[in-house]
């Protein structure tokens, strides 16, 4: 059955509950600032976290809205065809927890590595700040902007909700994410995200389910989506062999690029021990599994219960404000939000320690206190948080075409390194530099000319590219330099 819920009633009531969320959110902000005492605590919280929080964090920062609205309006439009995205998130899940969250976690505590700038100057021992440059380099650029982009996504969002204008609920959102990471730095945001991606799995999951029982079950909602629209339910989606292959593999390709993202990557950095790991996997891929599940659920339903929308991503409010009760609404609807703020918070944290501890602590000025450090790093987060709300604010068009590459830059860049420098011993600092170029510039150069819909998403020839420059750089600059010029071997894995 459908509610019919008057605008007024569902937007007074969606405005207490956001003020509701918006007063968790700062008070978790105010408890964790008072752990924030050393940079260790302020960006890695210390590493303390445990399972559910470091699980849950780690995967409903790497989402944003994608998550609530991307995967739902994608199934929307290509029907059972984008399936393929829900195995390809999932294997990037399994790879990042069965091969990289314990020995980055390990590797990072013996080096005592706070970033992933960090962890790359101390495994290559580079004294040269040129590792740690080109990195702070290319996670600045992708990070800013990301951020810029997700102001915009919370102006939009606030405007569709609320009726408020961009120029006004920006610099709302924006202070909102900003106050609350300003106080209590990476701990504050690690407990965020994990509120946040509860709230995002609820609203899908329950969205789902009420939107099948509304269509009779699966034997009805097939039915009715095929009276609507009978190529949705078409595995190729009436594409021919060649370009659903494509599609396929660009959709799998997805995954590449969770390996590469720092803001999941620190997570494993702040885990608390081995047993955190363990249990945070499974915890991660269960998330993950309903995320993405219910998304292609109520994608389908969609079909059958509104079948003429115009833009596909309206389909979760849609459903919400249609499907729900309107306190039950509110709360769904405030999970929108809490997707984009939880990817924000998480990178404006990782672009702040990029400028404040590995360019200005490590490179320009060692000799600091712990609080001189600490009024550095939140004086980071402010500024850098003003300057992606400047960009949104100003719908600088080159910043939101880059951020379509944005990820899959972070992946190709640091995905393959950081596999390389846990699993091969023969890897050298000239290889991990020429990975990190590799696959920045060829996602650069494959999106400008448009492969990526012509051809194949970009990640996947970026990924595989980097993987061959730092494996082949390795190989030459063993043997310039006299070195055992044998095959890369697998590291001992005690």
């Amino acid at each position: 059955m459908f509610y019919t819920i008057p605008m007024t009633e569902l937007t007074g009531t969606i405005i207490v509950v956001f003020i509701l969320y918006v007063i968790l959110m700062l008070g978790i902000g105010w408890v964790t600032s008072r752990k924030a005492t050393s940079p260790s605590h302020y960006f890695l919280a210390d590493r303390s976290l445990k399972a559910w929080v470091t699980a849950v964090s780690s995967t409903a920062s790497s989402e944003s809205a994608w998550a609530v609205l991307g995967t739902v309006g994608l199934v929307y439009k290509e029907g059972l065809a984008a399936v393929w995205f829900l195995p390809g998130c999932l294997i990037g899940y399994a790879v990042n927890w069965l091969f990289i969250a314990e020995r980055l976690r390990k590797h990072s505590h013996e080096t005592h590595a706070i970033t992933i700038p960090d962890y790359l100057e101390a495994h290559f021992n580079d004294k040269t700040n040129v590792l740690r440059l080109i990195s702070v380099v290319i996670i600045f650029a992708c990070m800013m902007a990301y951020v810029g982009a997700q102001f915009s996504a919370i102006g939009k969002t606030f405007d569709a909700i609320f009726g408020v204008p961009h120029h006004v609920s920006i610099p709302i959102g924006a202070a909102i994410i900003i106050l609350y990471t300003m106080m209590g730095g990476f701990l504050a945001v690690a407990w965020t995200d994990f509120v946040q991606g509860l709230i995002m799995v609820f609203g899908l999951v329950l969205l789902s389910v009420i939107a099948l029982v509304n269509l009779g079950g699966f034997a009805g909602m097939i039915e009715q989506v095929s009276e609507v629209h009978p190529q949705t339910l078409e595995w190729m989606g009436g594409r021919t062999s060649g370009a659903f292959f494509g599609f396929m593999v660009g959709l799998l390709g997805i995954g590449l690029g969770y390996p590469g993202q720092p803001h999941v990557l620190n997570r494993y950095m702040a885990a608390k021990d081995t047993q955190t790991i363990r249990h945070g996997m499974w915890i991660a891929l269960g998330w993950g599994l309903l995320v993405y599940s219910s998304a292609i659920v109520l994608g389908l339903c969609g079909h059958a219960l509104f079948p003429d929308l115009s833009d596909p991503e309206h389909l979760f409010p849609k459903a919400a404000e249609s499907l729900l009760p309107t306190v039950v609404s509110a709360v769904v609807l405030t999970g929108v939000l809490a997707a984009i703020m939880s990817t924000v918070s998480a990178q404006i944290i990782v672009a702040a320690s990029a400028v404040a501890h590995d360019v200005y602590t490590k490179m320009i000025s060692r000799d600091m206190t712990h609080q001189q450090i600490l009024m550095i790093s939140r004086m980071s987060v402010l500024l850098l948080g003003i300057g992606a709300m400047i960009i949104a604010l100003l719908k600088v068009p080159v910043i939101f075409w880059f951020v379509l590459f944005a990820w899959s830059g972070l992946g190709a860049s640091f995905g393959p390194v950081i596999l390389f420098t846990l699993y091969a011993r023969n890897v050298t600092r000239e290889g991990a530099i020429a990975g990190m170029l590799t696959g920045f510039i060829t996602t650069l150069i494959w999106k400008m000319a448009g492969f990526s819909d012509s051809v194949i998403y970009e990640l996947v020839p970026a990924f595989l590219l980097a993987s061959l420059a730092v494996w082949g750089v390795s190989l030459w600059t063993q043997q310039k330099s006299g070195k055992n010029a044998g095959e890369i071997r697998e590291v001992d894995s005690s």
